[in-house]
């Protein structure tokens, strides 16, 4: 097959998460297993951290991937979903897997597609570990696709394990409360091996603790560490101003990622630095300050309050759930924009009624629709943000929203693109 085929074999033949939701979701691990043996258990042959969480997996994965990379380390980084390319996926400091590597990865595990009828993630979780393994990385940092517990990842045991946050999302298969969601979460807790927590409420901690004491992992709380006394942010960076609180040490740090929610992404990362240098990694405050300076030029992550455009200021953020979208609103007044267009589409199976209401009653809306089967179609996602007090019309592609809303927004507006990666991978302004 060539690439396009290979490509459109594993979206078409397997069921895919992103595209038609729960009934892809394999509630155990025996299929990744499975796999993995077929190919000589290429995870056994790696160092890992595993990264779990509602949101800002992503970004603390790619914040660790960017500083260790800095400090000469060959770094795998396996991340979903893709924007735009699948390759987006695997990555080895910075740079995608070859095409050839998935044509042949795909064509040599046919025999066990054929057998077991795995999903796609299964089989983008081994091809990932598999490309890791011959690529000879140092380490790999691995996020975690859904939940934890019974995710395809989880049958690796890492460095280092993170739970950045626990929220709202994905509750059809998670739970119904926090304490559900955050035991499964907590599935990726290991024996023996440090976990860092990233943020809880009191009712997520004794969970966390619990599952810590049980397996006898030391437990750090990111935010007992460090806290963030300020921040100022621009079109295009954020400063944040860091002190440790065992010795007061006030550090100031510069990401290239300017989303208000990378202050908390922040403290995580640090901690999760502290435990690798204590771990004997060698990395330097210069690797460290360099790494989160480039972050998007030495991973390629892209989607996370991403200025594309400015005057008006266009900007792209996957936030997709209510934690995501409180975060997106607070930066939104911050901006302080005139007048402010927000380009929204959603899937299905989130909860759009918790979303619309965290949005801002007085922007200008352009509800559209991602191109797969999971999207909620635009005209019901405006029906229902119409109960909701927010107006605005429905376009069934979204680069004509988008260019919709550069056509009646002024030169100090906000426009602001949202809902669902899937809507963000499909901009091409």
């Amino acid at each position: 097959m060539t690439y396009k085929e290979t490509l459109d074999f594993l979206f078409r033949s397997l069921p895919m998460f992103s595209r038609v939701g729960e009934s892809a979701f394999k509630k155990d691990l025996t299929n990744t297993l499975r796999l993995c043996e077929f190919i000589g258990n290429p995870q056994q042959k790696l160092k890992t951290i595993h990264i779990a969480g509602t949101n800002g997996k992503g970004s603390t994965s790619h914040m660790l991937a960017s500083v260790l990379q800095t400090a000469g380390y060959k770094t795998g980084l396996y991340t979903s979903p893709h924007l735009k390319d699948f390759r987006e996926r695997i990555k080895v400091n910075g740079e995608m897997c070859e095409e050839s590597f998935v044509i042949d990865f795909t064509n040599r595990i046919q025999p066990m597609i054929h057998k077991i009828q795995p999903s796609f993630f299964e089989i983008t979780v081994a091809m990932a570990f598999e490309y890791f393994a011959l690529q000879q990385v140092d380490i790999a940092i691995i996020e975690v696709g859904l939940g934890g517990r019974l995710d395809s990842t989880n049958i690796i045991t890492p460095e280092l394990s993170i739970i950045t946050n626990i929220g709202w999302d994905h509750m059809n298969l998670l739970g119904n409360s926090l304490e559900l969601i955050a035991n499964e979460k907590s599935g990726i807790i290991k024996e023996s091996v440090p976990v860092i927590i990233g943020d809880y409420t009191n009712t997520t901690r004794p969970i966390f603790e619990n599952r810590a004491k049980e397996l006898r992992a030391k437990i750090y709380w990111a935010t007992e560490e460090r806290w963030v006394n300020d921040f100022h942010i621009s079109a295009h960076q954020i400063e944040i101003n860091v002190t440790q609180k065992r010795n007061d040490e006030r550090i100031k740090y510069q990401l290239d990622l300017p989303g208000i929610y990378q202050t908390k992404n922040l403290l995580t990362v640090l901690s999760a630095l502290e435990i690798l240098i204590q771990k004997n990694w060698d990395i330097s405050m210069h690797d460290i300050h360099k790494g989160l300076a480039h972050i998007k030029k030495l991973t390629g992550l892209h989607g996370r309050w991403e200025v594309i455009r400015e005057k008006p200021l266009l900007v792209l953020d996957v936030a997709h759930n209510e934690d995501g979208i409180k975060q997106v609103v607070r930066q939104i007044e911050l901006v302080g924009a005139q007048e402010v267009h927000i380009v929204i589409g959603m899937v299905k199976d989130k909860e759009i009624d918790r979303v619309l209401d965290l949005l801002p009653k007085k922007a200008h809306y352009y509800f559209t629709k991602a191109p797969i089967p999971r999207a909620l179609d635009q005209k019901i996602l405006m029906q229902e943000a119409y109960k909701k007090n927010l107006f605005g019309n429905c376009f069934p592609k979204i680069n004509e929203a988008v260019q919709n809303a550069l056509m009646h927004a002024k030169e100090n507006d906000l426009i602001l693109v949202c809902g669902s990666v899937f809507v963000v991978g499909e901009v091409s302004i």
